[in-house]
């Protein structure tokens, strides 16, 4: 397929990777997702359509052919039988998010699953080589991204802020050498040791994304689940919205979201969700949010400090912009992130079950 790239007047060829099937394909058609962010509003189903009502007047009706997915990004939201048995039937998954971001629930059908031997092959790779070289290659990709946004956002500042940068670079640029170079035979041997030297990175990672930002902000700094300043809510809920988009990618793949290598088992945490994310926050989220920032867009709190709904639907809408809409340089040619990110579930199953005979690699976002 070819398309015209209105930046330089050339045509550049975007081809689809032949190890993704058909259903993933039709997955990766423009991004688009049905998001209902307002209590007691209804979702029904009407002829080949999703429909949102409140109190009976038509909102918004969307196509079922052309929806990814849908979000439901608040409280008093009910949906029809109809409408939940047609987006099983069609892999269009449903995502429950909370006010922080946080997914609570999922509505996917059981059989988009793929095949036993995947599965088979995920459960015994934790306990060998695949294991280890995964984890390694997750916390590697996470931190060489940090890398990556870092100096993206400082081509821009002046000599003397990039000078007082080169050295927090220097020392992340270690600690992904630290990490290259961990013995062992299996995760479980080096776990502790990796997520120390991940830890220390995300630290000074953090401290240094905050003296690149352009605009005076009450930040504390990086909070996880309950922060409730405007910075930390950013990231928490744009960490959700790609949530939803890693769990969907593994279970199009055929991989267990629940088994992870890097992050500990625990009934009902995902671990594989939350190790391949890693790979995806800078490039995604972190990027999104500190641009929004930067431009200084309309974002607020409510009383009760969180993000309101208006804040909300922005950040969501611009995270799937950038999802469908920005390329990078992937595996010789420019694809979107979504495409990459859907390629990176499909590599990574791939890779356990040996089908290639090739390293799994993380993704490396250009600056």
């Amino acid at each position: 397929m070819t398309r015209k790239n209105p930046n330089v007047g050339e045509t550049e060829t975007v081809a689809v990777d032949s190890m993704l099937d058909e259903e993933t394909r039709a997955i990766l058609k423009p991004v688009r997702e049905l998001i209902v962010d307002e209590w007691g509003l209804y979702i029904g189903k009407h002829s080949e359509r999703l429909r949102v009502l409140k109190k009976g007047t038509l909102l918004q009706e969307v196509p079922l052919a052309a929806l990814q997915q849908v979000l439901v990004m608040s409280g008093g939201v009910s949906l029809s039988s109809d409408a939940v048995e047609e987006c099983a039937s069609r892999g269009i998954p449903i995502h429950f998010l909370d006010f922080s971001g946080r997914v609570y629930a999922t509505l996917l059908s059981g059989q988009l699953t793929g095949t036993v031997k995947t599965r088979r092959e995920q459960l015994l790779a934790y306990t060998d080589e695949r294991g280890l070289l995964l984890g390694k290659a997750f916390a590697s990709g996470k931190i060489y991204n940090q890398l990556n946004l870092l100096r993206y956002m400082g081509k821009s500042r002046g000599a003397a802020q990039q000078e007082e940068m080169r050295q927090g670079l220097a020392n992340l640029e270690t600690m992904a050498d630290e990490l290259a170079r961990l013995p062992g035979t299996k995760v479980d041997e080096v776990r502790g040791l990796l997520l120390s030297l991940e830890g220390r990175a995300a630290q000074l990672y953090w401290e240094l994304a905050r003296g690149l930002l352009l605009v005076e902000t009450d930040w504390p700094g990086r909070q996880g689940q309950g922060a409730s300043d405007l910075v930390n809510s950013l990231f928490n809920y744009g960490y959700g919205i790609l949530y939803t988009k890693v769990e969907q990618a593994l279970i199009l793949a055929g991989l267990d979201p629940f088994a992870g290598f890097v992050h500990t088992d625990r009934p009902g945490k995902p671990s594989l969700v939350y190790d391949l994310i890693e790979e995806f926050r800078q490039p995604i989220v972190d990027r999104t949010v500190f641009a929004m920032l930067n431009l200084k867009m309309e974002l607020t709190l409510d009383t009760q400090g969180r993000l309101t709904a208006e804040t909300r639907r922005l950040l969501a809408r611009k995270l799937l912009e950038r999802l469908g809409e920005s390329r990078e340089r992937y595996e010789g040619k420019r694809q979107s992130l979504q495409f990459i990110l859907y390629s990176q579930a499909r590599h990574l199953a791939t890779f356990v079950r040996g089908d290639l005979g090739r390293d799994y690699t993380p993704f490396l976002t250009g600056w």
